[in-house]
């Protein structure tokens, strides 16, 4: 290199360079690293939905539900019907330290059989499919030792504020 005293010097300069910015990035880095811990250590500690909630929104969407495919209104009982299978998948997110949610899978074949009934909308295969979905709601219950926890075709609309009736 001493035939090149201009190389030479240029290629020092830019191991220097290079190294002081490798040293600053991972000091960077290390922040950075540092900052996503703190945020991860927050979200978990943060609010996390219990199994009761979504059960209770499943109940609220059940209920709603049946007026809906009682009254023919189909894309209200699709959009219901979307809404029970979106809390299920919330609480397999959720609530992974449950063992109930082991029984979830029973729940398939009665969400499948009401989705075909609002697909054709068929009144009576709702209504059959429907009693289903609340059969294995109560068989899901008595599996997971709920069995004091017993759901039923509801009377009465679960909101008064609310026209179930299609448009």
């Amino acid at each position: 290199m001493k035939k090149y005293p201009l190389l030479s010097r240029f290629l020092g300069g830019s191991c220097i360079i290079a190294l002081l910015l490798t040293c600053g990035c991972n000091s960077n880095n290390a922040n950075l690293q540092a900052q996503v811990d703190s945020l991860t250590h927050q979200t978990q500690k943060g609010y996390k939905p219990g199994l009761g909630e979504f059960m209770l929104g499943i109940q609220v969407h059940h209920a709603k539900l049946w007026f809906a495919g009682k009254n023919q209104n189909w894309k209200l009982a699709a959009f219901e019907l979307g809404e029970i299978q979106e809390s299920v998948d919330d609480i397999k997110l959720y609530c992974t330290d449950r063992p109930e949610i082991k029984s979830l899978p029973m729940l398939y074949p009665a969400l499948d059989s009401l989705n075909q009934a609002v697909k054709l909308k068929s009144l009576k295969q709702f209504q059959t499919a429907f009693v289903g979905l609340t059969k294995t709601c109560n068989s899901c219950h008595e599996t997971t030792h709920h069995e004091f926890n017993v759901i039923k075709i509801p009377d009465t609309p679960p909101f008064s504020n609310q026209d179930f009736r299609a448009k």
